[in-house]
């Protein structure tokens, strides 16, 4: 196993030997294994990802989905408004707070999650990993994540 070098002033490691482009060429890796089927539901990697948010909890403010994307509100907002012509889901103002923007799944969008489901044994083949291999390898990469989130200044932990 590598070892991490922490002393300032030092060059940079190789490449394969720096964890973030290890993380960072798997999330490629994954987004490559997804497209041709997420191609085929009309959906960007993004948009699937916004998806995935109001699967699990539907009618959120574009504020909460930015947060758990660990976006900023105004990057997502063109992300949704496409989402919204292909009629995946729907954008209302809060009655509450004119401010705020409110996003709801569609039944067209709520549809395709069933669809979606693909995409998990996609993943799961191309890894060559068990289930219980890949859920431990998500607990460790949430940790680090997390960790590093509470480092950050303005920005909390994606939930």
């Amino acid at each position: 196993m590598t070892t991490l070098k922490t002393k300032k002033n030092m060059p940079a490691p190789p490449l394969d030997d720096q964890l973030c482009y290890a993380i960072y060429s798997a999330g490629i890796a994954i987004q490559r294994i997804y497209k041709p089927l997420l191609d085929a539901m009309g959906l960007t990697y993004p948009q699937y990802l916004v998806l995935n948010v109001l699967w699990r909890d539907d009618k959120q403010t574009v504020g909460k989905i930015a947060q758990k994307l660990a976006l900023e509100p105004s990057t997502l907002t063109p992300l949704l408004k496409r989402l919204e012509a292909a009629g995946f889901l729907h954008r209302t103002r809060n009655p509450d707070n004119e401010r705020q923007v409110m996003i709801a799944l569609t039944e067209r969008g709520r549809q395709l999650q069933t669809r979606a489901g693909c995409l998990s044994d996609s993943l799961l083949e191309a890894s060559g990993q068990s289930p219980a291999e890949l859920a431990q390898l998500n607990g460790q990469l949430r940790q680090l994540r997390d960790a590093m989130y509470s480092h950050l200044d303005g920005w909390d932990t994606p939930e």
